[in-house]
């Protein structure tokens, strides 16, 4: 059988591969968008997009592949039912959006104030409907446990869109001769190229499609994933919508005190602003992202091993020291972790950073803990909670931009996904109890805070002292986690 801990984390190791590595390099192309696009407003545009691909994005897969995995557990047997019928489903529900947008671009343009651009929207809704279609695919390949296979997909995707990237805005575009939506658009079409190897290589899967429904099998799927689904939406809401309503309540905000042209402007050099150093808080979630693709299945194949919550409980010890030495590792080499962002005219946005990391460490618990609703059924909790945060989310934005900003947006963001974390514990405990660890969950991040909270108040110069003494301290939340962990470790082995 083997160590569940060790197969966790073999699986996070691989499916990390294409994950860390791959953000890693899609990190790369924000230095160069700061650097190419140099008004913040530019970067704001593609910020916006992107928010929006995310967005859609979940409504388009529909929360089908947890369902996928969810019956799959329960009907091994049926898997090739499974899939086709999930399958079936996404197709449909995307075929049906693409249709929608391209009758109805100009008006969508319109709204989204894009009135000059509409091709942004038409390019933006093939590239979700090309990922979205390609979900359950690659959620298949996950099931039968083909790391390999996924990871080369996925890496060969991120490096043609790097490669092509970085041909394009530095050897084709000109800043200084090309209007900036010029390239706005290499961006979105080497986007929608690289999103092209999904189907190619699962070419198989889409050919092999048989339209064969089976209407009871899928009335029970969707039963299962429309609370996930509604779940996904509200999550993303909480993720993604403080950028597109940055823009819109600052337009609307400046429109009296600026032409319209302006407030366009000056709204999109807020989000701008806002999404680079947003980008150094999601330095967290590239390990969640990674956890994430291994730690569901393997959940889900735990839920009938005896010992599932010493192993759940285990597996939460380590993923809260590891986020919390994430939090600490990021936000206490800020001075160096800037220069990520090379274009100065970005670094007023820099004292959001801690607040998202902490926001970001508590949605990893949260994504963690989540896991009780998944195994027992209830994901109508994963809706409420999701659910109650979106509503969260629009509350305290439409409430605290127009007076803060997107200082506003950054800590509602921190509310909400600490709101959304103890919710589910409570609830989890009382409908699918697990035993976590509460003296450590709190002994690892008061810790961390407090190394945090004592550094700052020193206030040592930036400079090699400080990283010395910030790294000292670092290595010492270290060997507290190590100390905390190693003794039981030691103590089953014997």
């Amino acid at each position: 059988m083997g160590n569940p801990l060790k197969k966790l984390a073999g699986q996070t190791a691989v499916y990390g591969l294409s994950s860390i590595v791959g953000r890693l390099l899609n990190y790369l192309l924000v230095p160069l968008y700061v650097s190419v696009f140099i008004e913040p407003s530019d970067y704001g545009v593609i910020s916006e997009l992107y928010a929006w691909i995310a967005f859609i994005m979940v409504l388009l897969t529909f929360g089908m592949e947890t369902a996928f995995f969810k019956f799959l557990s329960d009907h091994p047997q049926n898997k090739e039912k499974i899939f086709r019928n999930s399958m079936l489903s996404i197709v449909l529900i995307n075929a049906i959006f693409l249709l929608l947008v391209l009758v109805f671009n100009g008006p969508i343009a319109d709204a989204m104030l894009f009135s000059e651009n509409p091709e942004y929207i038409i390019l933006l809704a093939t590239i979700v409907v090309i990922d979205a279609t390609s979900a359950l695919p690659l959620a298949k390949l996950r099931a039968e446990e083909k790391a390999k296979k996924f990871v080369t997909i996925q890496l060969t995707g991120i490096g043609l869109n790097i490669g092509l990237n970085l041909i394009l805005m530095l050897l084709v575009f000109e800043p200084k001769v090309d209007d900036a939506e010029v390239g706005i658009r290499f961006i979105l079409i080497v986007n929608l190229i690289a999103s092209l190897v999904k189907p190619i290589f699962l070419y198989k899967d889409f050919i092999s499609l048989k339209w064969i429904w089976d209407t009871e099998l899928l009335r029970s799927m969707f039963k299962y994933s429309f609370p996930i689904a509604i779940a996904g939406f509200a999550f993303i809401i909480n993720e993604t919508l403080d950028r597109i309503l940055l823009k819109h309540i600052t337009f609307q905000n400046s429109i009296g005190e600026l032409t319209t042209e302006a407030a366009l402007t000056y709204a999109e050099s807020q989000v701008g602003i806002y999404s680079a150093s947003y980008k150094l808080a999601m330095l967290v979630t590239i390990f969640l992202q990674a956890y994430r693709y291994a730690a569901e299945p393997f959940f889900f194949a735990q839920s009938k091993s005896k010992d599932r919550n010493k192993t759940y409980v285990k597996v939460m010890n380590y993923f809260v020291g590891a986020v919390f030495l994430s939090f600490l590792g990021v936000s206490l080499n800020i001075d160096i972790f800037k220069y990520f962002i090379p274009n100065p005219d970005y670094w007023e946005g820099l004292r959001i950073v801690p607040i998202l990391l902490l926001a970001n460490v508590f949605s990893g618990i949260y994504i963690n803990q989540s896991i009780w609703y998944k195994l027992s059924g209830q994901t109508k909790f994963g809706a409420y909670i999701a659910m109650g945060g979106a509503v969260l989310t629009i509350t305290l934005n439409f409430i605290f931009i127009p007076i803060y900003g997107y200082m506003a947006c950054a800590w509602a963001t921190f509310f909400v996904y600490g709101g959304q974390m103890v919710a589910s514990y409570l609830l989890g405990q009382k409908h699918y109890p697990i035993p976590y660890n509460l003296r450590k969950f709190g002994l690892y991040s008061i810790a961390a805070i407090l190394i945090y909270f004592i550094l700052m108040w020193i206030d040592i110069e930036a400079g090699v002292l400080q990283f010395i003494i910030h790294n000292i301290f670092i290595l010492f939340y270290v060997g507290l986690v190590y100390w905390m962990e190693k003794p039981k470790a030691v103590a089953k082995s014997h």
